[in-house]
């Protein structure tokens, strides 16, 4: 009986170990994997086995926070006997939305993104139930990885990346949060530019191609250099068919010049 109660608190009680079988996979691609249960020291129930895809994002607002949110969901196992020591392994397959955000790139982490997998098991008549969270590797699509290529080709260097809750108006949009990958301004652009960080929201047949950039003030009502900056948002959009049937290194350098350009003297 001793061993129940200890069981019902997570001591000497079932436990799970999810295991990513990709290394890497794309938006839009189903995550392949595993999860091992092993029961505990007693018999025990279990509710359901599920998985969910997370995702830690920023909360703007007066008081910014941190939370993660979930964007897919996938029931693995109904009500099941689980006996003492016993092993089971059940394989699972969970479809990535196309908006799914980058994690890495050529295998490297991005800074500042945290996706995941959470495996949780409801267990009966349990105050603690089991969970295992893995994060997972998302490499861009081709189309986002050729933006991303052409931006480096003309001096833009990466800075950081982050999730935020919210939308983007004007753009198509599934998830209710999205990504922003921002980079430091070549160095032809630096004198007009703070920064540009480039948003990706896919389907299966074309991303769409959201760029922000803040543009420094040049002279303030006052006199002098201005501490505030303009925003611009641009948005195209790439047929994941006709990736290479554009420059698209000149079609930016022609768009960032355009808004380059001195509109006023209070620019």
């Amino acid at each position: 009986m001793f061993q129940k109660v200890l069981a019902s608190f997570g001591s000497g009680g079932a436990r799970i170990d999810a295991r990513l079988l990709d290394r890497s996979v794309l938006p839009g691609r189903p995550l392949r994997g595993e999860v091992v249960l092993v029961g505990g020291d007693v018999d025990q129930e279990i509710n359901a086995l599920s998985i969910t895809l997370l995702a830690r994002v920023e909360v703007p607002g007066e008081r910014a926070s941190i939370t993660d949110l979930t964007f897919g969901t996938q029931q693995l196992s109904g009500r099941e006997h689980v006996a003492p020591g016993q092993q089971v392994r059940i394989p699972f397959e969970i479809q990535l939305p196309w908006e799914t955000p980058i994690s890495s790139v050529f295998g490297k982490p991005l800074t500042g993104i945290a996706v995941g997998l959470q495996t949780q098991l409801d267990l009966a008549n349990s105050v603690a139930d089991p969970q295992d969270v893995d994060a997972a590797a998302i490499e861009p699509l081709p189309a986002q990885k050729r933006i991303l290529d052409a931006l480096s080709r003309i001096g833009f260097t990466f800075r950081d990346a982050a999730l935020e809750q919210g939308r983007i108006n004007g753009a198509r949009q599934q998830l209710p949060f999205f990504q922003e990958i921002r980079f430091a301004p070549s160095p032809r652009f630096a004198p007009v530019f703070d920064g540009l960080a480039v948003t990706f929201l896919s389907t299966a047949d074309e991303t769409q191609v959201v760029l922000e950039v803040t543009k420094r003030v040049r002279v303030s009502k006052s006199g002098g250099f201005g501490g505030r900056g303009q925003e611009f948002l641009g948005m195209f959009k790439v047929a994941h068919a006709n990736i290479d049937g554009v420059k698209w290194e000149a079609q930016l350098e022609g768009w960032l010049h355009e808004v380059a350009k001195p509109r006023g003297i209070f620019d």
